[in-house]
């Protein structure tokens, strides 16, 4: 019976966390066919790799020697904490990656908490030893300084440290690069430090025990159905067993499994029995869900349920109403968009949806305005078309008092900038908690109510002429904030529905900053630049030039016309007024009023 070790893979968006899994993949025994040449291989989703960052939690396992290594990708944003959390459960020990030069940052904070609250064992991995401005000792004892504040005790702070080179393959047990030869040492480190599985080196007489497996994901297959992947903690499973189903309200149905595969590499394989401390993904449960318990069909006894973080920022999800509904979407109507959003509460424990005021609006909250922006990239990548509302917080009450969450945002930018950060962040009620500088960077961390940051994070970027960075995580809830002007801004508002055309926006463009180019087709109410003003502006985009037999139509206007601004979908959610909403369509992304008559709104 091969040995089993579980480990759970933790670092900051961009430290290496996925090229190092790639080359533990390569490196270990397993079979991995033709993926063998490809980069990235645990980021297949499309949206994970235009972005370069993990969003889904994935599972992977690597034979080394007669030991089977399960892997569990995790992201490094706290925005998908949701995934983080419940894949912790499925491991014992954890590798944390840590940038040679930056040390560790702001996210690693987040998922290091919860493995070290869960007691799991810690391998520190500093990686990028290869950089030029790699500063291994400073990371160490930045490292440290984190374990120390998060409250690790003597055992945990005590940890094994590996250094890697992870983009070439290499690693060791001291920082000489030209020592390292392969991974070897991260695999070897892995098997002597963390644990078995508890329940796997049980003796003879327990492998009876009843079978227990925590559904921590689920997955779809068209010929299986909902599948769930989970671990199991006690007893064994067959496949064609009579299982025991208990959701998370304790209710408990018979059923009989279809298919039972585990990990081999990447790919799932069908196999007859899987045995305690393993990963398997079984088939064959109706409204199978996360959280719910899979146990003895004879004996059953449900496992605590997985404790979810709850969201902290909410969206208006509603059916799209403008003059130019249907042209570009594939999926329209309400119905639609409720059964999109009911199929995403399968996978993605940390979001939550309820219905709105009328039929065609859907309350959807999440833990973040990138996780929500994520999943309205999705939607609209598979043909939806609908419309969002600005991102709000959710407040909370307590004994009678309004409370609203904040956060900790640590801030890096050129010290020329300095004040303006300082100043934008005081207006938004930033409370600063400390500054360095050092070699012309300064350094900030800042205490804010997240209502204060929305909107902020494109701003910085203008401010700070690209060059900054920012990082958040969630502080928890504290007594509500008074007036907090945060986004204040003006709209330019189209007067007509038509195309717009040169001549018109060059006039427009001395107004405020375009969003357009000419020969776009607009509508009356939609929004198509940024008043230089904080007051909302009607113009005609659509006037054409008048002919006369001296001038061509478009002669010397498009010289003169200053390139519009290009939108993203975040930057167009930070720029959402409340009385603005963002029309999604898998062409277009389009800024309008919420009354789109300019005299009725008025």
């Amino acid at each position: 019976m091969l040995k089993i070790r579980n480990i759970a893979i933790i670092a900051h968006v961009d430290h290496g966390k996925s090229t190092l899994v790639d080359n533990l993949l390569k490196q270990s025994d397993t079979d991995l066919g033709k993926m063998r040449e490809q980069e990235q291989i645990m980021d297949f989703n499309e949206l994970e790799r235009e972005r370069g960052i993990t969003i889904f939690s994935k599972n992977a396992s690597a034979k080394y020697g007669d030991t089977k290594i399960n892997i569990i990708d995790t992201p490094g944003h706290a925005d998908f904490g949701g995934e983080v959390e419940r894949v912790l459960n499925m491991a014992d020990g954890a590798l944390l990656l840590v940038d040679a030069q930056e040390g560790p940052m702001p996210q690693t904070r987040f998922v290091l908490k919860k493995a070290l609250a869960m007691g799991h064992k810690i391998i520190v991995v500093i990686n990028k030893i290869d950089k030029k401005n790699a500063r291994v000792n400073y990371a160490l004892d930045k490292v440290i300084d984190l374990f120390i504040e998060l409250g690790a005790n003597d055992e945990q702070i005590n940890f094994p440290i590996v250094y890697a080179a992870s983009k070439l393959g290499k690693a060791g047990l001291t920082p000489e690069l030209e020592k390292m030869t392969d991974l070897k040492p991260v695999f070897e480190t892995v098997l002597k430090y963390v644990p078995e599985p508890s329940f796997a080196k049980a003796s003879e007489g327990e492998a009876e025990r009843p079978l227990q497996m925590m559904v921590t994901s689920i997955s779809y297959d068209n010929y299986k159905g909902r599948i769930g992947i989970g671990r199991i903690y006690q007893g064994k499973i067959k496949n064609g067993d009579a299982v025991s189903h208990i959701s998370r309200d304790g209710k408990i149905t018979k059923s009989k499994l279809t298919s039972l595969t585990t990990f081999n590499g990447l790919n799932k394989i069908e196999t007859p029995e899987v045995f305690a401390g393993d990963i398997a993904a079984i088939a064959g449960i109706e409204n199978i869900n996360i959280g719910d318990t899979i146990a003895d069909a004879e004996n059953p006894i449900a496992l605590p349920p997985i404790q979810i973080e709850k969201p902290t920022v909410k969206m208006i999800f509603s059916v799209n109403n403008s003059p130019f509904a249907g042209l570009e979407g594939e999926y329209c109507t309400s119905r639609n968009l409720k059964e999109r959003l009911e199929k995403e509460l399968d996978n993605d424990v940390a979001l939550r949806v309820e219905q709105g005021k009328s039929p065609d609006e859907f309350i959807v909250s999440g833990r973040g305005e990138l996780h929500l922006a994520i999943l309205i990239e999705t939607m609209r990548r598979e043909g939806y078309e609908f419309q969002v509302s600005k991102p709000e917080v959710i407040m909370k009450e307590e004994n009678g008092k309004t409370l609203e969450p904040a956060e900790d945002a640590w801030l890096e930018a050129p010290e020329q900038y300095s004040g303006t950060v300082i100043e934008k962040m005081s207006r938004r009620k930033g409370e600063m908690k400390n500054m360095n500088v050092e070699n012309g960077i300064a350094f900030f961390h800042f205490f804010i109510p997240t209502r204060g940051l929305i909107g902020f994070r494109n701003e910085f970027l203008i401010d700070t002429k690209g060059n900054g960075i920012i990082n958040t995580l969630f502080a928890g809830y504290f007594p509500k904030w008074e007036n907090i002007e945060a986004n204040p801004h003006g709209s330019l508002i189209v007067h007509e529905t038509g195309a717009s055309t040169a001549y018109a926006l060059l006039m427009s463009q001395e107004r405020g900053e375009m969003f357009i180019g000419p020969g776009v087709k607009v509508y009356e109410g939609q929004v198509v630049g940024q008043n230089a003003k904080a007051e909302d502006l009607t113009l005609n985009v659509c006037k054409q030039k008048q002919l006369t037999n001296f001038r061509a139509k478009t002669d010397a206007v498009t010289d003169d016309l200053i390139p519009p601004r290009q939108m993203s979908l975040e930057q167009c959610l930070e720029y959402l007024g409340d009385d603005e909403l963002l029309e999604v369509t898998p062409q277009s992304l389009r800024l309008r009023k919420r009354i789109l008559k300019n005299s009725l709104r008025k």
